[in-house]
């Protein structure tokens, strides 16, 4: 009973750790009790007279460690936040005492396998013809599918703080949900099956990753896609050269974000004027009135020097999106009008890469960052055969 408490306090003391807070820690159980079964510690008789069983099951042979514990080692390094806590968990949960640096360099190497797979797959899918035909509707069933682009940083030495691209694909699928004001059951869009990719660089690359990964999804037989953004405007430029057929939304929190800065420069904050116009304004934009919004902030901004700048700023922005702004259309398509999905997707890259005091050499972090990607999105496994596979490096 103790053994088993003691169990239960470690997987909980890992997900806190992962990057994972408020969610449900059952896949990080799931997947440390596969990994168990295959290198928990056994005692038998036959050890005695130089007969390992541990040994000959995880093909161990003359090596310290065997390819089992090599990989898991490499997934918990994806999994949790620190080579520290790697260490911890393997020494606590399968009694495998292996130095942080081991851990390190067995990353690395994982991680330049997966660089090599990615940048294999990218040059590959590129290659190809990028010119897009919508399937008829007898081809394939009602397959929905989208992407979301966002930016973070990560602290990188001698470099500073660099942006970290990071993009999600994912399947659109329709739940029943609880309407909070009627309390009846509706019909709701949500996110699901999310595929991660990550870049320390530019958008251009992560725009071809994103490209790739959506087309080994089966992006091109899906029936309708969408793009989902906060405005930036290098969203679009990537959405524009490898998701040109797709529908493009801004998401609906940044653009009332938008709104509400907009707002402040009118009227006195928690004032009945401020709220009256955020009120209307709101009304308006969900509508898919933006370009109406945009004429009257306009117009606010000629009235009054002083704030000129500001408002035809904030009108820019309504203006420049307009397009992608259609919001009570989007939603009576069953669409998803907001990015949680890749917001989510930041924060997570963000525990395991700008946690406090976190500092990276520019390869540690490039070779890390496949390897979170494919923890977060199910796919470690697929992509740790298809690495081993590659011709040797």
């Amino acid at each position: 009973m103790r053994s088993s408490r003691r169990w239960g306090r470690s997987v909980r003391s890992v997900a806190a750790n992962c990057g994972t807070k408020g969610r449900s820690t059952r896949w990080l159980r799931v997947e440390l009790v596969r990994w168990i079964s295959h290198v928990a510690i056994t005692t038998v008789p036959a050890a005695a007279a130089g007969f390992f069983p541990l040994d000959q099951q995880l093909a161990l042979g003359d090596k310290a460690w065997s390819e089992e514990v090599e990989r898991t080692a490499v997934w918990l390094s994806g999994a949790v936040s620190s080579y520290g806590l790697v260490a911890e968990v393997l020494q606590r949960v399968g009694q495998i005492n292996l130095a942080q640096a081991s851990i390190w360099r067995s990353t690395q190497a994982a991680g330049t396998r997966f660089c090599a797979l990615e940048e294999a797959e990218r040059q590959q899918a590129n290659a190809l013809p990028e010119v897009w035909t919508p399937p008829s509707r007898g081809e394939v069933a009602d397959q929905r599918m989208g992407v979301a682009m966002d930016g973070a940083t990560m602290h990188i030495r001698s470099e500073g703080w660099k942006d970290v691209k990071l993009g999600v694909v994912f399947d659109v699928a329709v739940l029943a949900a609880t309407d909070q004001v009627t309390g009846e059951s509706v019909p709701t869009p949500h996110a699901v099956h999310n595929r991660y990719v990550a870049h320390l660089g530019g958008p251009e690359v992560l725009g071809e990753k994103m490209w790739t990964l959506a087309r080994s999804s089966g992006w091109e037989q899906a029936q309708d896609t969408i793009v989902i953004g906060d405005g930036a405007p290098w969203i679009w430029n990537q959405a524009a050269l490898h998701f040109g057929q797709s529908q493009q939304v801004v998401d609906w929190y940044h653009a009332k974000a938008h709104l509400v800065a907009a707002a402040r420069l009118l009227y006195p904050e928690d004032t009945p004027a401020f709220r009256r116009w955020l009120n209307r304004r709101e009304t308006l934009l969900y509508q898919g009135q933006a370009e109406t919004i945009a004429s009257q902030l306009e117009a606010k901004a000629r009235k009054d020097p002083t704030k000129a700048a500001a408002l035809t700023t904030a009108a820019g922005y309504f203006r420049t999106n307009y397009r992608r702004m259609n919001y009570l259309e989007r939603r009576e398509e069953l669409w998803p009008i907001g990015s949680g999905m890749v917001e989510s997707a930041a924060k997570q890259f963000k525990a395991r890469f700008a946690g406090p005091g976190m500092r990276w050499s520019r390869q540690g972090a490039e070779h890390l960052l496949p390897i979170r990607a494919a923890v977060l999105s199910h796919r470690f496994d697929t992509m740790w055969l298809k690495a081993k596979n590659l011709p040797q490096l």
